[in-house]
């Protein structure tokens, strides 16, 4: 049996916390490790505990989780996948997490299935965005990086893509799932999920969404 999906709940509020951890504990692959009340215990619990998904709130007292979370990222020593969970359905919120280095986004209003099944995508490396906000939110920051700006130097794969690959990032730069992208490009969804996967390899991202918001601000996509 492979090992569990080591999980760290942040919100200030008790009672949510209880509730996801009831929701997740109750998943035969999924263990919650510890929970933080503020950004700064969450910084902490996960150097300490080293979980593979943080369920990260944005206002908590003391530090909020878009901070928490960019510091959890810089951090060297700790790879865990960190899902924005929160209440408000705000494009600087969806956009300052992804910069963040934020590799989901769930609204508080989603389903117990949505939070089993966005641990589970993050765990495994891929993305999670609320199906409401994907195509908004990629589409702005898209739009965004094309006409505010120009591209960010630097930003290059470390090997160059192939013509399949940066078939399927564009594809996934459009927010379709590896289904859609399989159905579009008439090949196979283990075909697409080996294309993503030697996509986030060069670009060193660690989801989709963080190759997405790579590609996009690099122009390459």
């Amino acid at each position: 049996m492979s090992a569990s999906i080591r999980v760290l709940l942040v919100d200030d509020h008790a009672l949510l916390r209880a509730g996801f951890r009831t929701i997740l504990d109750a998943q035969p692959d999924i263990t919650v490790v510890g929970e933080a009340a503020t950004g700064t215990e969450a910084v902490a619990a996960a150097s300490a505990l080293r979980p593979d998904v943080i369920c990260m709130d944005v206002q908590m007292p003391d530090m909020d989780g878009i901070e928490a979370t960019r510091l959890i990222v810089a951090d060297p020593g700790v790879q865990a996948a960190i899902a924005i969970v929160t209440t408000f359905d705000r494009d600087d919120y969806l956009f300052a997490a992804l910069d963040a280095g934020a590799g989901g986004f769930l609204l508080k209003n989603a389903g117990p299935e949505d939070l089993v099944a966005a641990v589970r995508a993050l765990a495994a490396g891929d993305g999670m965005l609320a199906p409401e906000v994907t195509r908004r939110v990629l589409a702005r920051f898209a739009a965004e990086c094309t006409d505010a700006a120009p591209p960010v130097a630097g930003i290059t794969p470390a090997e160059p893509f192939t013509d399949r690959e940066a078939e399927v990032l564009a594809l996934m730069a459009d927010a379709l799932s590896n289904a859609e992208i399989g159905a579009r490009l008439y090949i196979g969804e283990a075909t697409v999920k080996t294309h993503v996967s030697r996509i986030l390899q060069k670009l060193g991202a660690r989801d989709r969404v963080q190759a997405v918001v790579l590609a996009l601000r690099g122009g390459l996509a």
